[in-house]
This record gives structure tokens, sequence and C-alpha cells, in this order.
């Protein structure tokens, strides 16, 4: 295997050329999760619907979990083989995850089809809501297997450095689903379930043309039919390393259950309408945050594994920097001028008062949420799943959730916190409660990416250095 450029060339360049397409991936991902949102949002009864979505999505972050424990847990071991000039052994480890992905993508549908509606109302749905949640489900769990496989691969394109293919993917399904969007609410009058067929009909055609690339001749690594019976040796590590960020996903799903419930205890469905405005916006900065830290991941991956550890660290530096900086400048700016963002959701006067109010609160943290992410992702790309195991329990398992029950409990009735409430209040059960439950955002946030920069430090003068 001849020299590949993730080990000379300059890493200011090399970065940049990697890391853009994947932040514009991730932007157009934004852009292509929020859309079903802005048309929805718009609807006459946009309040209800925004809030039913928000009721889908811990089942939607599952299935995006699942593809983080195939797809993203693969990639890194995928890229130290080629590191170690093992061709093979890197095809394997990708055709073993096409495999898996489909698979996982079966069973998900058929257990997520019998058990939709008790999962619904478990998840914070009422009489009101149920209906626009079931009709969107419904559709959009039909295209799992779509899903797993356009997430899942599309890693395998971005880590042989085929950046720009991988941001494609993205892009083409994006396009689409903006596009039909309208078409199958407005023209076709079919509402929450338009927007769910749409957006199954674009992850199709992104699918499509992931395995195209990956079956074709412009791949350096393709899926080879030798390797589709699944080997033990080579999903097991696929999975071990991939539990991080599935622990993550799968987190997020239990903290939009856990955010529902509570906010539908102290607050109402505008509450729980509100937490999916929020959740969208949080995704302006998270994704683009990914796409940078995943820029990095194949030159941290090849370079660790071929023991360049000075480029590893130059890698590092440029990526922790630019993290703090765009994680920092983003939240501030949309807690400046949190109106102007809340408005592309709704038009409904007193919900963009409620979601302008929360979202100050709720993206607080975002000022130093850069460090953990890059601290994060390293540790992933670097290869050390336990650690990064552990940093991914501990924002949302350890911090966030018993958060979202303990600080309620403490401050609902407080003085101060209904003070900083009272122009919610006509609209909630309880003002502080629902300031309560949006806090324990910013407080796991910052305490998270002190521990993980911390932990971070320790590995990097131990394995670095």
């Amino acid at each position: 295997m001849e020299e590949n450029k993730l080990g000379y060339e300059k890493i200011s360049k090399l970065l940049l050329s990697l890391a853009i397409p994947s932040i514009v991936a991730q932007l157009v991902n934004v852009l292509y999760n929020m859309v079903d949102r802005i048309y929805i949002g718009q609807m006459s009864d946009g309040t209800l619907a925004m809030a039913a979505l928000s009721i889908t999505l811990p089942i939607v972050t599952a299935i995006t979990a699942f593809t983080q424990l195939i797809g993203v847990g693969g990639a890194p071991l995928c890229a130290i083989k080629m590191g170690e000039q093992n061709k093979d052994g890197a095809e394997k480890i990708m055709t073993n995850s096409y495999v898996m992905l489909s698979l996982c993508g079966f069973l998900l549908t058929v257990s997520i089809l019998i058990f939709k509606r008790p999962l619904l109302f478990l998840f914070g749905a009422t009489e009101e809501t149920i209906s626009y949640a079931d009709a969107y489900l419904s559709i959009y769990i039909m295209g799992t297997i779509l899903v797993q496989l356009t997430l899942g691969m599309n890693a395998y394109i971005n880590t042989q450095g085929f950046a720009k293919k991988g941001m494609m993917t993205v892009l083409i399904g994006a396009v689409l689903n903006i596009i039909l969007d309208p078409v199958f609410i407005f023209v076709l009058h079919m509402g929450v379930s338009g927007a769910a067929l749409a957006t199954i009909i674009s992850q199709g055609v992104s699918a499509l043309w992931v395995l195209k690339f990956l079956f074709g001749r412009q791949s350096v690594l393709k899926i080879r039919r030798e390797y589709f019976k699944l080997d033990p040796k080579i999903c097991l590590p696929i999975m071990s390393l991939g539990v991080s960020p599935f622990i993550m996903y799968l987190t997020d799903s239990l903290l939009q259950i856990s955010f529902n419930n509570q906010l539908l205890v102290y607050g109402g469905t505008m509450a729980i309408a509100t937490i999916s405005i929020l959740t969208s916006l949080w995704q302006f900065i998270f994704l683009p945050l990914s796409g940078l830290c995943q820029g990095a991941q194949p030159i941290l991956s090849y370079n660790y594994g071929a023991q360049n550890y000075e480029r590893v660290r130059s890698t590092f530096k440029l990526v922790f920097t630019l993290c703090v900086l765009f994680s920092m400048f983003s939240g501030v700016t949309m807690m400046l001028f949190p109106g102007i963002f809340v408005g592309v959701f709704t038009s409904d006067a007193d919900t963009l008062a409620f979601a302008s109010w929360a979202l100050r609160i709720y993206l607080f943290g975002t000022i130093i949420f850069g460090a953990q992410m890059a601290c994060q992702q390293s540790f992933m790309a670097l290869g050390q799943a336990k650690v990064s195991l552990l940093m991914a329990v501990n924002r949302k398992v350890i911090l966030l959730i018993p958060l979202l029950y303990l600080l309620p409990y403490l401050l609902t009735g407080n003085p101060i916190c209904a003070s900083l409430s009272v122009s919610i209040a006509p609209f909630v059960n309880s003002g502080s409660g629902v300031f309560a439950v949006f806090l324990a955002e910013p407080v796991s946030d910052m305490i998270s990416a002190a521990v993980t920069s911390i932990m971070f430090v320790r590995f990097y003068r131990k394995k670095l250095i």
C-alpha cells in the first residue's frame, strides 16, 4: 500500500481539507434534521405537532445510537489498520460493519413496530399528541435500514479521506428532503406523515449513493462478499469501541424522555414543544463540532497507528482550539439573539417568547462545551474505548439525568427561580420548576467539560509525550 497523505501532509492543510467537507456535511445534516420541524412548526396546529415530534425523538435517537455503535465504532479501527498498511484487515472491518448494520436495521424495525404506541405514551405522549406522534413514527420507522446504512457506512467514506464524497451523502439527502417536505406536508396535505415520508425517501437516495461508492472502483477499501460472514474477532472490537458513541446517543434518548416527562409535570404541551426547538438549535453547535472532530479522526487514528505521536499532538491542539472557539462564539450569539433563532421554528407568539427565555438558560454551558467534544472525540479516535465510554456516561447518566430530577425538587418554589421565570408563569404549572429543568443542562455541560479535559491531559502526558 502506498504512503497515505494522512502521514505526511501539513496538518493544518490536511485538517482543513478533511474538516471543511465534514463540517459542511454536518451543517447540512443540521438542516436535514431541522427541516421537518421548521415546516411542521408553521402548521396551524404547529405547537401540538412540534410536541409530538419531541415525543418521537427518543426513538429516532435510539436508531442513530445503534448506527454509531457499528459504523462510527468501526471507522477508527479501519483507519488504524490502514495506518498499519493492513488493507485486508481494514476491508474486513468495513464489510462486517455493513452486514451488522443491515441486520440491526431489520431487527429495530420489527421491534419498534410491535411496541410503538406503548413507547410513545411512556415517552410523554398525551391524548392531545398521540395521533401526531403515531402518524410520524409509523412511516419513519419503515426507513430504519436506510438510516442505518447511510449514517453508518458514510463513516467509512470519511475515514478513507474522501471527505467531499461523505459530504455529498448528506447534501443529497438534505436537498431532497427540503424539496419534498413542503410538497408532502402542505401541497398533498399529509401533515406530519408527509414529513416522515420525505425523510425516508431522502435517506433511501443517500443510502444508494453510499453503497454505490463503497462497492465501486473509486473507494480505496471495498465491501467484499467474501467477508460477509460475521467474524466475532472483528465484530466485538467494533462494538467495544462503538460503545462510547452508542452510549452517548442512547443516553440522549433517555435524556429526551426525562426532559419530556419533567416538562410535562412542571410545564405542559408548550414546554415539550419548546424542548424540541432547543434541541434543534443545540444541533447547530453540536453537529459542526462533530464534523470538525470527524475531519480530525482519520489524522489522529492513522498517525496513532503509525506511532507518529508528534502529528497526533499537533492535530489535537489545533482541533481543541477550534472546538472551544466555535462553541463559545455560536452559543453566545444564540443567547444574545434568541428570538431570531427560535423564530425559524414557530410563528406562535407565546411559544416564541417561551422558547426565547428557555434558550438563554439551556445554552449557557456552551461557553466551554467545545473542550468536552474535542477531548471526548479524540479519546475515541485514539482507540481508548474505556475512557471514552466513561466520559460519555459521565455527562448524561451521572450528571444531567439525575440533575433533571434533583434540581426541580430543590428549586421549585424558590423565590429567586420564581422571579427569573415570571415571564413564562402564565403558560406552565410551575415557573421555578421549569427553570430548574432547563438549568440542569448547563450545569452538567460545564462540570463534564472540566472532568473530560482533566482526563485527556493525563492521557496526553502519559501516552503522547
